[in-house]
């Protein structure tokens, strides 16, 4: 079956401005003044950087799309590359009982890997109720995505750190079907659709999915709209998960790579913006004098409401999947007739990538091959690529988008 959909914004091949062509026709602008992630935010407005969002307009099309996607040719990771000098990280015998698997860091409290990872949804619309959100500065991982209207949510994974509050937590789309078995997490959520909450709960995470009802979820009493005002103590989450008899260190069939010395080739990506279409531009500034990336919004940092503190990375990856429509969940009826359907963001087998990292850009395939697995990344050649060693921030993109990625050197 065939359907035609407008579309606006292609796959990762066109989708970013390489070195040349990002600076030919582009307008620069200066690099704002970073926040050092040590330092909290000023109190004066004056003191901020200001970035003005824009968009580029491009002429809405229609286009037909395959209601059953074209799969991504099979590439088989053979390692074949001279080891990285430095401190390289690979399976579980580099990670240890101290070393967290998801960062590479060393962590300051070991026996914080011995519970269930959380996964947790993070409201990021409307802006005026959602930030500054709490809590994402202390995420091990973080997935941006689109939900039905191209407006953007979080997935946020917390295992090594528990900040006093994470929030607002809003509810789950299909996405987050996925993303726990990945990291064999446990799901904490508002709720979700009847249809979406019946496919969580009916697969093999539903035992471990944590409601708006359940130990370490409260309101915070702000005067906004209510569904923003749930937030959660993650220690009461895992207490939660503990009487639900979930808790345990997750197990995980693959595991991320991570290497402190820079990696061969690459070129310069001191500045990324992307447009997820009009609805927000994020925009991360490489620092070279702490080696990460720091995130703005809308021409706003963005903060973590509990320190004061704007988020920043030490992997960026600008992550390509398919999305299609799943017309068998109907969200929002209109005179009898569906005019809402969810989006199912494909995140299995494999696809384009860029991994943003020591202020370079490289291109990779990730691969997630079997339910289990979580993401990983090889080159043209199957060679495992290796994150930096520290939290990493995944911006899911739709497949049919065109060019919402600009990366200018410097």
């Amino acid at each position: 079956m065939i359907r035609k959909q407008k579309i606006q914004m292609s796959v990762l091949g066109v989708l970013v401005l390489w070195l040349v062509g990002c600076t030919q026709g582009v307008a620069t602008r200066p690099l704002p003044t970073l926040i050092p992630s040590n330092t909290p935010l000023p109190a004066t407005d004056t003191a901020q950087p200001t970035i003005v969002a824009t968009f580029t307009a491009v002429p809405t099309v229609e286009v037909e799309i395959a209601a059953t996607a074209t799969p991504f040719p099979t590439i088989t990771a053979v390692p074949t590359s001279t080891p990285l000098p430095g401190l390289h990280l690979s399976g579980p015998d580099d990670f240890g009982t101290e070393r967290n698997p998801l960062t590479g860091e060393i962590v300051a409290e070991p026996e914080n890997l011995l519970r269930r990872p959380l996964a947790i949804k993070v409201s990021n619309s409307p802006p005026q109720y959602a930030r500054p959100q709490h809590g994402l500065s202390q995420a091990d991982l973080v997935f941006e995505h689109v939900t039905e209207t191209d407006i953007t949510r979080f997935t946020a994974i917390f295992y090594s750190q528990t900040p006093p509050d994470i929030g607002p937590v809003r509810s789950a789309r299909l996405i987050d079907k996925e993303l726990p078995a990945m990291y064999d997490a446990a799901l904490a959520m508002s709720g979700a659709h009847p249809v979406v909450s019946q496919r969580l709960h009916g697969s093999d995470i539903g035992d471990r999915i944590l409601r708006s009802h359940e130990t370490g979820f409260y309101r915070t009493g702000d005067d906004k709209p209510w569904e923003h005002t749930l937030h959660a103590d993650p220690a009461g989450l895992w207490q939660a998960i503990a009487a639900h008899e979930e808790d345990r260190p997750p197990q995980f069939t693959a595991w991320m790579t991570f290497a402190t010395a820079p990696l061969p080739g690459g070129e310069p990506a001191a500045r990324v913006t992307v447009a997820y279409d009009t609805y927000t531009l994020v925009e991360w500034v490489y620092n070279a004098a702490d080696g990460r990336y720091y995130r703005w919004a809308d021409g706003e940092p963005t903060i973590d409401a509990n320190n004061g503190q704007q988020i920043t990375a030490a992997n960026v990856i600008l992550l390509t999947a398919i999305h299609e429509i799943d017309r068998s969940i109907c969200l929002t009826h209109s005179n009898g007739v569906c005019s809402d359907w969810p989006i199912e963001i494909q995140i299995w087998g494999q696809g384009e990538a860029i991994l943003l990292r020591d202020g370079k850009q490289y291109p990779v395939t990730w691969l997630r091959q079997n339910r289990s697995d979580l993401f990983t990344f090889v080159d043209a050649n199957g060679n495992p690529v290796p994150l930096q060693i520290g939290n990493s921030w995944f911006q899911v993109l739709p497949h049919y988008y065109v060019n919402p990625v600009t990366i200018l050197p410097n």
